[in-house]
């Protein structure tokens, strides 16, 4: 793994309380990182997820103890703290136009307020979020979520999850491949004011 996540990770070693051992790499760049991309086609980005939202998709998964959601959600409330500090990283995010409608009845209140949040989000200068819109149809991005990061000295990390872990990639070949289907993705992709206003008008045909 490229020397930067490993140098700049000792100077700022992050809380690991309720992370999986797969993840703390992928943690290091990331707080590490003076950009992240994400592309998230199913889920809020972890980033940008309230509390109340990320508690309901990590209780998802009924093989987790009411202790472990809870040490889960915390620890990615803590994540979130990278947005906030002095000299944040540039935080950019692409998601499907679905996340955005993907709410029963039961979660309209949860989706609202997560909505909410994220459009007041979007008022930091280093944090943007771009939705592909529904008639993009069919896009390379389909093939599963990924983020990306950028350290000091320029170099980029990769990051893929699946069911039952993840994988931090640093290879040319492979980063070259994640950041050529990032710009086709955001390409698709609605601005960031057109995202902005989309995410206000579902929230308003909520309430």
């Amino acid at each position: 793994m490229r020397g930067w996540i490993d140098d700049r990770a000792a100077e700022r070693p992050p809380r690991r309380d309720g992370q999986p051992s797969w993840f703390r790499p992928w943690l290091d760049a990331e707080r590490s990182a003076r950009q992240l991309r994400c592309f998230q086609p199913t889920l809020i980005p972890g980033l940008l997820q309230t509390e109340s939202y990320a508690r309901v998709v990590i209780r998802c998964d009924d093989l987790l103890s009411d202790d472990e959601v809870e040490r889960r959600v915390h620890a990615r409330l803590d994540r979130q703290s990278l947005l906030m500090q002095p000299d944040p990283p540039q935080f950019v995010a692409v998601v499907d136009k679905l996340v955005l409608r993907r709410a029963g009845e039961e979660v309209r209140g949860l989706m609202v307020e997560q909505l909410t949040h994220l459009v007041a989000s979007l008022e930091r200068p280093h944090v943007s979020l771009h939705v592909i819109p529904a008639d993009v149809g069919l896009h390379v991005g389909l093939s599963g979520p990924f983020n990306l990061a950028r350290g000091a000295d320029g170099g980029w990390v990769g990051h893929m999850e699946h069911q039952i872990d993840g994988l931090v990639v640093d290879g040319d070949h492979e980063v070259a491949t994640l950041l050529a289907r990032w710009e086709m993705i955001r390409s698709s992709a609605l601005s960031r004011r057109q995202s902005i206003e989309l995410m206000k008008e579902v929230v308003t045909s909520w309430t």
